[in-house]
């Protein structure tokens, strides 16, 4: 048989996909009967991402008005607008969308994929965490999450206290666990902690029920608020599942200064790692010094959530077609 016949099948059964159909259904109707609104938000931006571990698709539009050419980026996440819309007084609002990141391809990772998003206006990380553990009990059947602090999962798994760690500690930790050609050259705590909690502590949380790790340290905390009991740890939270990594959660920095500076520090990263900087999001940044209400707000990937469903081991079980069939 001919290769191409059979690419032009669906990478997912038919019956997987109506699975997934219902897993979608059910998502609306959660946030229906919360009274948060669904909204639509671009898929093509006139600006990036800083973030040094994102790598975004790039086009460019050429048609009225811009006879020259406009750079447009595919989104790796709806975030900034939908935060712009926050900005504008949209209230909850949530998702259900594209997203696209270059660089990504295996198991759990599709170039593009799904993504839902939601913010809830007034809302810290932990009442979004209750929320978030009522949509996973509803979708998957599970019982509770647990919840770890960053720092618990760090000394019940590795014995060691990830806010007070130094980087020669890390590094002696790191080649024990069998990471020496990583760790001898490395100069970032944060890229030590990360693969420390990636490679040793990921696979022994959440296997039994949902796990949420909150209170990320301050280096880490991307566009999330720093704690303001705790100016070490940031406002932060991920969920673990059977292996999976499915949401990634913040309480949302307001702070339009503080954001700006979190971006230009990125840049600096990107240039030490010898990447070219991004040109920041300045509608995003206007809309953060117009006033962004105090939320919080978490993305989840849907793949990820059906594949749990449907207990299917390969991202492309899902999709109606993956990559190779695109």
């Amino acid at each position: 048989m001919n290769h191409s016949d059979v690419l032009w099948q669906p990478s997912a059964s038919i019956e997987t996909l109506k699975q997934r159909s219902a897993i979608i259904r059910t998502i609306r109707e959660f946030f229906f009967a919360r009274s948060v609104m669904e909204v639509e938000t671009p898929c093509l931006s006139q600006a990036s991402v800083t973030d040094e571990h994102l790598h975004c698709f790039s086009t460019q539009f050429v048609g009225q008005g811009y006879a020259q050419g406009l750079p447009l980026y595919l989104q790796t996440s709806p975030e900034y607008a939908m935060k712009r819309l926050l900005a504008a007084g949209s209230g909850c609002i949530y998702q259900i969308g594209r997203a696209f990141r270059n660089e990504e391809n295996g198991r759990h990772h599709n170039p593009e994929f799904t993504m839902l998003e939601w913010y809830r206006v007034g809302f810290n990380e932990h009442d979004l965490m209750d929320e978030m553990d009522e949509l996973i009990q509803l979708v998957l059947g599970t019982e509770p999450a647990e919840r770890l602090t960053y720092q618990q999962a760090f000394i019940q798994h590795l014995n060691i206290d990830p806010l007070q760690v130094t980087l020669e500690e890390l590094k002696e930790l790191a080649s024990a666990e069998g990471f020496a050609d990583i760790a001898q050259s490395e100069t970032d705590r944060d890229v030590l902690l990360q693969l420390l909690f990636c490679m040793v502590i990921e696979p022994k949380i959440g296997q039994t029920v949902p796990c949420f790790v909150y209170n990320f340290p301050a280096s880490q905390a991307a566009l999330a608020k720093l704690n303001q009991e705790d100016s070490r740890v940031a406002g932060r939270f991920e969920l673990y599942f059977k292996g999976k990594e499915l949401a990634n959660g913040f309480n949302e920095l307001t702070d339009a200064k503080e954001q700006r500076a979190r971006f230009e520090a990125d840049n600096e990263k990107r240039a030490l790692k010898g990447v070219a900087p991004v040109e920041l999001d300045e509608h995003f940044l206007a809309a953060l010094d117009a006033g962004l209400p105090d939320c919080a707000g978490v993305a989840l990937g849907i793949d990820r959530l059906v594949m749990l469903a449907c207990e299917k081991s390969h991202i492309k079980e899902v999709l109606s077609f993956d990559v190779e069939r695109a």
